[in-house]
């Protein structure tokens, strides 16, 4: 089976299509640094970097898979109305490039990650009445990555594409949660002293409830978003990475942010997977990827349920 891979990324669902027995034979993107991550790991596929809206669906192989992540920003909660960004912003209507490619290639199947808050954009009943249009049915699914294996608790939505008489709703497997603790090495570099000059007081609070929720070790957003005030136990799957350094990890009176590679771990990349020097720019993919073990399993319970 060959699939093809939209607005690819740093490669996760490449990478998850590969575990799942599925050659990526094309992948395209429009930022110049993703398209190289993904071809250093991806060397087999076909890369393009271009705008998809304009991309000439004739010089993309034949697939049996679509997979695709269209741009979720305008759709997530902390680019809303609140953070004043627009609500017809360019952003969201890359979806639209999944239409116009599987209008093309009619592959087989389809998948489409996002926010969930996809399902509430304006335009989603007439994106969903386009793919309709083409033959397919609409399966969504609302899926953590923990529950896939993956050290970390990262809620997505994906529109399994087939078709078939009605939609393919799929039983997915339920894998054991791995903690936080699996992916944190405590022998690494670039530990700070708690106590420093400079240091907010704000932070330092943070510290000390993490301190009485979890003892000595534990992880905290930086900023105090989410489990902010009270850190989270080592002992529990992380949150969600994020395109920005936000998780930081406390040990004793050190403490530091998370490193590239533990990212990379977090998401369930295979630990030799290549990723740019620059640790902002890896943070960045890493933080906009799909995790691999998730399309995995949802790939491999497709071709067993079709």
């Amino acid at each position: 089976m060959k699939g093809a891979d939209m607005f690819a990324g740093a490669g996760g669902f490449s990478t998850g299509a590969r575990m799942a027995g599925v050659k990526v034979v094309w992948a395209g993107n429009h930022w110049r640094i993703a398209v190289d991550t993904h071809a250093a790991n991806h060397p087999e596929a076909l890369h393009v970097c271009q705008d998809l809206h304009q991309a000439d669906w004739s010089l993309v192989p034949d697939h049996d898979f679509l997979l695709a992540s269209p741009c979720c920003q305008g759709h997530s909660r902390a680019r809303g109305k609140a953070a004043n960004n627009p609500q017809h912003d360019a952003s969201r209507s890359t979806a639209w490039a999944v239409v116009s490619c599987m209008e093309y290639h009619r592959p087989d199947f389809g998948l489409v990650e996002n926010v969930r808050e996809f399902l509430q954009w304006k335009l989603y009943p007439a994106w969903r009445l386009a793919i309709e249009a083409l033959g397919y049915q609409i399966a969504p699914h609302i899926v953590d990555a923990a529950d896939h294996g993956v050290p970390q608790h990262r809620e997505r939505l994906y529109l399994v594409l087939t078709k078939s008489a009605r939609p393919l709703m799929l039983q997915l497997p339920q894998r054991e949660h791995v903690s936080a603790a699996s992916i944190i090495d405590f022998d690494a570099p670039n530990w700070s002293p708690i106590e420093k000059p400079g240091r907010s007081a704000a932070t330092l609070r943070r510290i000390a409830n993490g301190r009485r929720a979890h003892g000595d070790r534990f992880v905290m957003p930086y900023y105090g978003s989410g489990s902010g005030t009270t850190g989270r136990s080592l002992a529990r799957p992380l949150g969600t990475i994020t395109t920005l350094d936000r998780w930081a990890v406390v040990d004793g009176d050190r403490m530091r942010m998370l490193s590239a590679n533990e990212c990379r771990a977090a998401m369930g990349f295979p630990s030799d997977y290549k990723l740019p020097a620059q640790h902002r720019t890896a943070v960045h993919l890493l933080g906009n990827a799909v995790c691999p073990p998730v399309a995995r399993d949802i790939i491999q319970a497709i071709q067993e349920a079709a």
